[in-house]
C-alpha cells in the first residue's frame, strides 16, 4: 500500500512539474514575440548591440595596432639622445631695411648644456608643476587632460591646444612647427609616444629644459637664467625657477624684461602649483618673487617696434622651414631715425607717442610704438586702442560728400540737440552760416553732428569700415566726434586711401624673404585694389583736409609744400592726433598717457602736428612736390542749373548776395583768411580772433546813386550771421 501511494505521489509531482515547464516555455515565447511583428524584437536589438561591440572593439584594436606600428616606426627614425643634444634647430633671422641695410639680427641664444643632475630640483619641479603634473606617470600623452580638453571643446571652450605634455612640447620644438591643426597634433602625439618609448623620463626632461624657448632669443634654462638674472642656471633660486617656468606659456607676455608685474604674477601661480603638488612647503611658496633682481636691459633701437609687429607674420607667409632666413622689409632707415627723434622731441613729459608712416602703396616706411623701447616694448602704433577725436570727422565728411555735399555748400553752426545729446563748441559760441570747407577746417562740432544725423550714423560707421577701421564702432550720435576707439595704423591707412584718390590701401612690412643661399621663398604681391569712393568724393575730401592745414586747426603741420590732414583731440586732453599726407607719404601721430589721464596742453594741432611736420620735412625731401587734385567732377545727378549757367559769370553783372547786399560788377566778396571757429578740444594757434560779421559789399555812395535815396545811419553793432533760406539744411535730397 505504501509503495503504491508513493508511486502515485511521484506521478502527480511529475505531472505538475511538466505542466509548470510548459507554462514557463509559453511565457518565454510570448515575451520573445512582443518585441517585433511576429516576435523576436529584443533578439534583434541584442544582435545589433553585439555587432557594435564586436565592430567597435575590432576598430579599436585595429587603431591601436596602427598606432603601435606608427610609434614603432617613428621611434626608429628619431635621432639618438646624443644627436638631439648636439642639434640646435632654432632659426636665425636677419632683418634688412628696404635698401638692404642690416637693421637687426634675431636668433637663438644658447647657454651651457646642463645634464639632468646639474639642473636644480626646484627648476625641474617648477616645470613639471606648471606644464605637466602627470609627467612621471603618462606615456607621452596625458589621457586625462586630453579627455577633459575634448569635452571642453564641445562646450565651446576651445582649449585643445593646451593639452600638450612636456614630451609633446619637446616633439613639437624639435620636429614640428606651431600650426594648430589636427594633423600636426596627431603627429605630435605619435612622436611623443615614440620619444617615451626610446628615452627615459630623465632624458626627456633634460632635452626639454635645454631646448625650450623662453623668449628674448633664449633657448634653454641656462640661456634664460643668464639673460634675465645674469648668472648660470645651476644657481637658480626657487623664485627665479618659478619665473622661468612661467615663461613657457607665453614668452613675450610674461617676460620679466617686458612686463615685470605679469612675470611676477605668473611666477606666483607656479609657486602655488608647486605647493599643491607637494614640491615645496607653504613657507617656500610665500617667497617674495618681486624681490628678484633682474638683469638690466641693453639699449635697443626703436626699429624693434616694427620687427616685433612684422616677424610674427612670417608664420603665415612662409612654408615650414628651420634654416636661416633673411627678411627684406619696407623700413627706411633714415625715416625711422627721423620718426624716432620727432616723437621723442615733441611728446609732452610723462606721456607716450607713436607714429606710423605709409608709402602710397601701403609700404610701412617708419613705425614708432613708444618713446623708449627698453622702458616698454608695447607697440602703441599697432595695438593701442584710443579715441581719435575730431580726426574721426574724416568719415563724417566722406559720407556727406558721397551723399551730395560739396565743399562750397552752406551749413549753419547753431546749437543742436540729437536724441538728448547737445554738442558744443569749445568757446561756447556759434558762428552761424559758413561753408562746408570752413566747418571742417575749424572742426566745428555742431556742423559735424548735423551732417552725421542727416546722412545717418550707421552710414558714417559703414564708411569707416570701408576705409579699414577694424575696431568696434558706436552708432550713438556722439560717434561723429570720435568717441569710438581705434588703432593708429588703421586711421593712417584710412587717410592713405584718400591720398590714393579713394583706392584701398593695405599696410605691409615684408617685401621678400630669402634663404641664406639667396633663394627667394616669399615675395610680396600687390593686393587687389578696390575703389572705396568716387573720384569727386576723394577730391572733395582732399580739398577739406588741405584747408584744415592751410588755414584751420592743423597749421602747425605745414612743411612748405602741399599738406592735407586733420587734427584730433579728445575731451580733457587725454589724446592728441594728427594724420595727414604729402607727396605720396601718409603719416599718423598719436600722443597721450597709457593710463588715459589728462595731459596739460595736449591738442592735436600742437605737439602731434609739430611731430608730423618734423618727420615729414625729412621724409619728403627727396620727392617732387605734388599738388593735390581737388577739382570736383560731379555726377550728373548733382549738377543743377543755376544763374551762372544761364547768365554767365556773376562778375559781369549786379547781384544781391545772401545778406541782401547789392554787389556791383567785379567786386565779389573775398573770403576772410584765418577766421577761426575753435571747438571743443581743437584750439587754433593764436586764436584770439573772433568770427567777424560780413562787411558791406557796396559803398554808401554807390547805393545812394543806385536807389536814389539817402541811407540811414550805420547801426552801432554788427549784424549777426543768420541762416538763409539757401543753406544746405533747406535743400532737398539729391536726385538719384
Amino acid at each position: 500500500m505504501t509503495s503504491r501511494r508513493e508511486a502515485k505521489m511521484r506521478m502527480k509531482r511529475g505531472a505538475r512539474r511538466a505542466a509548470s515547464e510548459r507554462r514557463g516555455e509559453e511565457m518565454r515565447g510570448k515575451q520573445r514575440r512582443k518585441g517585433k511583428p511576429g516576435g523576436g524584437g529584443n533578439s534583434r536589438t541584442r544582435t545589433w548591440a553585439r555587432r557594435l561591440v564586436v565592430w567597435g572593439g575590432s576598430a579599436a584594436l585595429l587603431g591601436m595596432l596602427v598606432l603601435a606600428i606608427a610609434v614603432g616606426v617613428a621611434s626608429r627614425t628619431i635621432p639618438s639622445f646624443y644627436q638631439l643634444k648636439a642639434t640646435q634647430n632654432a632659426q636665425t633671422i636677419l632683418v634688412r631695411a628696404r635698401d638692404g641695410t642690416e637693421i637687426v639680427e634675431l636668433g637663438p641664444s644658447y647657454g651651457e648644456w646642463l645634464k639632468y643632475d646639474q639642473i636644480p630640483a626646484s627648476m625641474k619641479h617648477a616645470m613639471i608643476a606648471v606644464e605637466d603634473r602627470r609627467f612621471n606617470s603618462h606615456f607621452g600623452v596625458d589621457p586625462i587632460r586630453l579627455t577633459g580638453a575634448i569635452l571642453e571643446s564641445f562646450t565651446g571652450d576651445k582649449r585643445i591646444g593646451g593639452t600638450s605634455t612636456i614630451t609633446q612640447q619637446l616633439a613639437r620644438n624639435v620636429f614640428l612647427n606651431n600650426n594648430r591643426t589636427f594633423d600636426r597634433k596627431l603627429r605630435e602625439a605619435v612622436l611623443a609616444m615614440a620619444l617615451e618609448w626610446k628615452f627615459s623620463k630623465e632624458q626627456i626632461l633634460e632635452l626639454y629644459l635645454n631646448k625650450v624657448y623662453f623668449g628674448g632669443g633664449a633657448y634653454g634654462i641656462d640661456s634664460a637664467s643668464r639673460n634675465f638674472f645674469s648668472h648660470p642656471a645651476t644657481t637658480l633660486s626657487t623664485a627665479e625657477a618659478a619665473i622661468i617656468a612661467g615663461l613657457v606659456k607665453a614668452p613675450s607676455s610674461y617676460s620679466p624684461t617686458a612686463d615685470v608685474d605679469a612675470a611676477v604674477g605668473r611666477a606666483r601661480v607656479v609657486l602655488q602649483l608647486m605647493e599643491e603638488q607637494g614640491y615645496i612647503s607653504p613657507s617656500e611658496a610665500n617667497v617674495d618673487v618681486s624681490a628678484v633682481r633682474l638683469k638690466k636691459a641693453r639699449s635697443q633701437n626703436s626699429v624693434r617696434y616694427f620687427t616685433d609687429w612684422v616677424l610674427p607674420q612670417l608664420d603665415l607667409l612662409l612654408p615650414e622651414t628651420f634654416e636661416p632666413i633673411e627678411v627684406w622689409t619696407t623700413i627706411d632707415v633714415g625715416m625711422q631715425r627721423a620718426a624716432t627723434e620727432s616723437v621723442k622731441a615733441n611728446t609732452p613729459a610723462g606721456s607716450q607717442g607713436a607714429l606710423v608712416s605709409l608709402d602710397r602703396d601701403g609700404a610701412i616706411l617708419a613705425m614708432v610704438g613708444g618713446t623708449d623701447y627698453v622702458e616698454t616694448n608695447y607697440n602703441r602704433a599697432t595695438n593701442s586702442m584710443r579715441q581719435p577725436g575730431s580726426a574721426w570727422k574724416l568719415f563724417v565728411y566722406l559720407a556727406a560728400l558721397e551723399a551730395g555735399y560739396t565743399p562750397e555748400d552752406r551749413v549753419v553752426d547753431t546749437p543742436v540737440t540729437i536724441d538728448g545729446w547737445s554738442p558744443r563748441n569749445s568757446n561756447g559760441r556759434n558762428a552761424g552760416e559758413m561753408d562746408v570747407r570752413t566747418a571742417f577746417a575749424y572742426s566745428v562740432n555742431t556742423v559735424a553732428a548735423q551732417l552725421g544725423n542727416e546722412v545717418g550714423f550707421g552710414t558714417v560707421a559703414s564708411m569707416a569700415r570701408r576705409f579699414g577701421i577694424t575696431s568696434p564702432i558706436s552708432t550713438y550720435p556722439s560717434m561723429v566726434l570720435g568717441s569710438s576707439e581705434v588703432r593708429l595704423i588703421d586711421m593712417t591707412r584710412a587717410f592713405a586711401a584718400v591720398s590714393a584718390r579713394g583706392l584701398s590701401v593695405e599696410p605691409y612690412g615684408v617685401t621678400k624673404v630669402t634663404t641664406s643661399s639667396g633663394e627667394v621663398i616669399y615675395s610680396h604681391r600687390e593686393p587687389r585694389v578696390s575703389k572705396l569712393v568716387p573720384d569727386y568724393v576723394a577730391a572733395g575730401m582732399t580739398d577739406l583736409l588741405q584747408t584744415a592745414v592751410n588755414t584751420g586747426t592743423g597749421r602747425a603741420a605745414q612743411i612748405g609744400r602741399p599738406v592735407a590732414g586733420k587734427t584730433g583731440t579728445t575731451s580733457s586732453n587725454k589724446d592728441g592726433y594728427f594724420v595727414g599726407f604729402s607727396s605720396g607719404i601718409t603719416t599718423g601721430v598719436w600722443m597721450g598717457r597709457d593710463d588715459s589721464k589728462r595731459v596739460a596742453g595736449l591738442q592735436g594741432g600742437a605737439a602731434p602736428a609739430r611731430a608730423f611736420a618734423a618727420y615729414m620735412r625729412y621724409a619728403v625731401k627727396d620727392r617732387p612736390v605734388e599738388e593735390f587734385d581737388t577739382e570736383l567732377h560731379l555726377p550728373e545727378w548733382q549738377l543743377e542749373p543755376d544763374d551762372e549757367y544761364f547768365y554767365g559769370d556773376p562778375d559781369d553783372y549786379y547781384f544781391i548776395d545772401e545778406q541782401g547786399n547789392l554787389i556791383e560788377p567785379g567786386r565779389r566778396e573775398q573770403p576772410q583768411d584765418g577766421v577761426p571757429f575753435p571747438v571743443e578740444g581743437e584750439q587754433l594757434p593764436n586764436s584770439g580772433l573772433r568770427p567777424q560779421a560780413p562787411g558791406q559789399a557796396a559803398s554808401d555812395e554807390f547805393l545812394e546813386r543806385a536807389t536814389g535815396q539817402r541811407l540811414p545811419p550805420e547801426p552801432p553793432m554788427p549784424r549777426t550771421i543768420r541762416p538763409s533760406d539757401n543753406t544746405r539744411e533747406s535743400r532737398q535730397q539729391p536726385r538719384n
